[in-house]
């Protein structure tokens, strides 16, 4: 198994949230997560084509393996992010609160219809350290683009345990909203998985 070199807490002294990808066993993914000074357990579903090795550049489908930082938080009772995101934006933080998720959950990522793929949230992650990027997108060209990676709900928890995502982790609603209240910007998220990567990093 694939382990970041990190033994870091989180930027409020709690112990990172740890999220452990089964790849033989799907169902049995999950994460945990300081609580309320207690603890939470929780399923996760993750990338349709594979985990990616600790420091791989991302790929559609892929979920990558290492530490992460989170750098924006979004629902609609919260909205935080990372005072350069919002700069880069061009808009205010008050417009991107009232706007942001909304847009990015109208998105009809199928072409089938079906919106709210993010169901009632979403935790921006970004990779501890940079990772270099492959994409050809205006500005961001072979930068890292801070919705690349993420933690967010869902609109059909049958996905929940199941290795069907465009590589970001999925949990289901109730308990992303629990994690969303207890979570901060700046925090430390590790992912790791129980069998090795099966996308070597280029």
């Amino acid at each position: 198994m694939q382990q970041p070199n990190t033994t870091k807490v989180s930027s409020q002294g709690e112990k990172p949230i740890e999220i452990e990808l089964n790849q033989l066993r799907p169902q049995e993914s999950q994460g945990t997560a300081p609580n309320e000074g207690k603890g939470m357990v929780f399923e996760v579903g993750y990338g349709k084509n594979g985990v990616g090795c600790i420091g791989s550049t991302f790929e559609e489908g892929v979920t990558p393996l290492g530490t992460f930082k989170v750098n924006a938080i979004m629902s609609k009772d919260r909205f935080e992010m990372d005072e350069s995101l919002i700069q880069q934006s061009g808009k205010t933080k008050s417009y991107l609160s009232e706007n942001l998720f909304n847009n990015m959950n109208s998105i009809d990522f199928k072409g089938d219809g079906e919106t709210g793929e993010y169901g009632s949230g979403y935790i921006s992650l970004t990779p501890v350290p940079s990772t270099p990027q492959p994409f050809s997108f205006n500005k961001y060209d072979g930068k890292y683009r801070w919705y690349s990676f993420a933690i967010h709900g869902t609109n059909d928890e049958t996905r929940i345990g199941k290795p069907v995502t465009g590589g970001c982790i999925n949990m289901k609603n109730k308990e992303l909203n629990k994690l969303i209240k207890n979570i901060n910007l700046g925090d430390e998220v590790v992912v790791t998985s129980k069998q090795p990567c099966n996308r070597p990093k280029q």
